[in-house]
């Protein structure tokens, strides 16, 4: 008896509690409406679905109801359930295709859309109001309480992306699976797949065998990349893997049902290593000892951003083997993948191999060049009218601007935003991918703290980016993505660690308007979401915590000066010695230090607690972050 009463007072407790909680949602609504009261889920709970293009919408509601809940509720189709999924005959114009109207009453819930996809976002809309436990891979003891509101919600752009390099390192089905899934809920519709590099070559090509049976294996190394040593002769290449043509069809129905759409990347006429160990042929030395590269340093790079290639990793575009390689190859990648475009790289395309090449002078002379850059426009424009042929649409990185590609193909602007601006002044669309605002690879937080990594990104600063630039009509912009480079990452858990938050920051960027945009409330909500994340058992980065440590030289005197990116953080430092902590210094003011070897230490501090990392800098660190 006295166990019932304390589960009875616990569960009062929570309705309690969840009628005084504000709604945290991310991505932001466009528009929130709270009423008073709730509903509460029970085992008594229905769900129904009006028709049945609905039907696995319903159920992956439903599965995703009955674990933590202990519920078995079966979906049905009608009108009669407690939770309604509604397809509207006559669609409400204000909501778009992939918008959705979500109302709780204390009588159940009601979520209607134009299409399937408004619904799938509406359910995940319904599941961020639920406790966090709604997350749970196990039963819990929680009233899942629903506060009443009522939701009117459309997102701002059509593409919104993220895209997973899996050529640098391979990520299995099941991962891939799980990575769409997460980044599903969050109402990003797009998953741009970088399927091959020099890294490997991940999908499978019936007509071309050896680019899996070679082009998907490397030799074991370890070490970050660009520092690993090469292959030696002979040695087995054990590390990798592919994906068979029926694991894409598995993975590609599966993202169908999340309204994922899959952009395949087969990344030509650079970056083509993988091919060419396979196939060396294609390249322009035809160098048989080229093998896929496990992370060594093959190229040179110059301070003008300019480089040179020690290996030669590009297609040889003089010779019309290579474009009946090409043709094979988006044959059958376009078989597998329903969405309207391909996806063909054209970044870091070396020309110094193509420049000494005989061929490739008389293929010059034949288009009326001197200039061997000429040579991948030439290639571009051939791209196209293959990826053409198979129904699809070219889309590529901003190095595809200056070829013969038509305006039907898109733009990924990813130098900056001067690519999409380059690109509407002639006609193309883009999709925003600007490094310094969505690069996910990037460090996230202290560079001393997280594994090093050439350039650094907070989330504050991914939140902040504008997809739409001001020069630029709005008709030009399709929307913006995301991009996980994988070099420095090596399993599923870190992709999640680098991911999060900034796809939480970006997810917003993407879909909420514009005027909505806070970054005090957009932090107060992420808080909320690593709760949730922790449930979930999916990785993040705590880094928005740690303490910012920039310094400048005034009349030869180094200045400190520390900040943070949350509310409400102390920061606590020390350069005497000693281990900071909340009864050391408190940072205030920009503070001059003194000469000598010292050693800075920095930990920040909330409601009394640690909750950052201890960052420790020494002096000769401090001077080279002199502004």
């Amino acid at each position: 008896m006295k166990t019932k009463l304390v589960i009875l007072s616990l569960l009062s407790l929570t309705l309690v509690n969840a009628q005084n909680k504000p709604i945290q949602l991310i991505p932001i609504p466009v528009e929130i409406k709270q009423s008073e009261g709730f509903y509460v889920l029970t085992n008594k709970t229905t769900i129904s679905y009006s028709h049945t293009e609905a039907k696995i919408t319903a159920e992956l509601l439903a599965q995703k109801l009955n674990t933590p809940t202990g519920f078995s509720i079966q979906p049905i189709q009608g009108k009669t359930g407690s939770i309604k999924l509604q397809l509207n005959d006559a669609p409400n114009p204000k909501i778009g295709q992939e918008g959705y109207v979500l109302t709780v009453t204390q009588k159940g819930v009601f979520i209607e859309a134009n299409r399937n996809a408004g619904l799938y976002y509406g359910i995940q809309t319904l599941l961020q109001l639920l406790p966090h436990e709604i997350e749970s891979k196990k039963q819990e003891l929680v009233s899942w309480v629903v506060p009443a509101v009522t939701i009117t919600d459309y997102p701002r752009f059509a593409w919104r992306g993220i895209m997973l390099d899996v050529s640098r390192n391979f990520f299995t089905k099941e991962e891939v699976k799980t990575y769409i899934e997460q980044i599903s809920r969050l109402k990003y519709n797009t998953l741009h797949w970088h399927l091959t590099d020099d890294n490997g070559w991940r999908i499978e090509i019936k007509s071309l065998p050896k680019l899996t049976e070679i082009g998907a294996w490397r030799v074991d190394r370890a070490g970050t990349f660009g520092n690993r040593t090469k292959p030696i002769p002979g040695e087995a290449a054990t590390v990798g893997g592919f994906y068979t043509q029926d694991d894409i069809r598995e993975i590609v129905k599966f993202a169908q049902e999340r309204h994922v759409t899959i952009v395949p990347e087969i990344d030509i006429p650079g970056h083509s290593m993988a091919a060419i160990a396979a196939y060396p042929e294609l390249c322009c030395t035809k160098d048989t000892s080229v093998k896929v590269d496990p992370g060594t340093n093959f190229a040179e790079w110059y301070g003008d951003g300019t480089f040179k290639m020690l290996i030669d990793n590009t297609l040889n575009p003089s010779d019309e083997k290579v474009y009946e390689f090409i043709d094979k190859v988006f044959t059958e990648v376009a078989q597998l993948f329903p969405g309207p475009y391909i996806h063909a790289g054209g970044d870091g395309c070396y020309h110094g191999y193509w420049a000494n090449d005989a061929n490739c002078q008389v293929l010059m002379k034949k288009l009326n060049t001197t200039d061997v850059k000429d040579l991948q426009n030439y290639f571009t424009g051939r791209v196209e009218k293959i990826i053409q042929s198979k129904g699809k649409k070219l889309i590529g990185w901003e190095e595809i601007l200056s070829g013969s590609a038509s305006t039907e193909s898109v733009i990924m602007s990813w130098h900056g935003i001067q690519g999409a601006i380059d690109a509407a002044k002639k006609g193309y669309a883009s999709v925003m991918t600007p490094a310094s605002f969505v690069y996910l690879d990037f460090n996230q937080g202290e560079s001393t703290v997280d594994p090093p990594i050439y350039a650094g990104l907070r989330v504050s600063k991914s939140y902040s980016f504008e997809p739409v630039p001001d020069s630029v009509d709005a008709k030009f912009i399709l929307g913006g993505q995301g991009n996980l480079w994988t070099e420095q990452v090596p399993t599923l858990r870190y992709a999640e660690y680098m991911t999060y938050p900034r796809a939480w920051a970006l997810s917003e960027v993407f879909w909420s308007p514009k005027e909505t945009k806070k970054w005090p409330d957009f932090a107060q909500r992420m808080e909320t979401y690593f709760e949730r994340y922790d449930v979930a058992e999916i990785n993040y980065s705590k880094a928005v915590y740690d303490a910012i440590v920039t310094t400048n030289l005034k009349d030869g005197k180094l200045i400190l000066k520390l900040g943070a990116e949350m509310a409400d953080i102390d920061i606590f430092f020390s350069f005497d010695g000693t281990m900071p902590n909340q009864y050391s210094t408190k940072y205030t003011q920009p503070v001059e230090l003194p000469e000598g070897p010292i050693v800075l230490r920095v930990i920040t501090y909330r409601n009394g607690k640690p909750i950052g990392h201890l960052i420790t800098l020494d002096r000769e660190k401090l001077m080279q972050r002199a502004q």
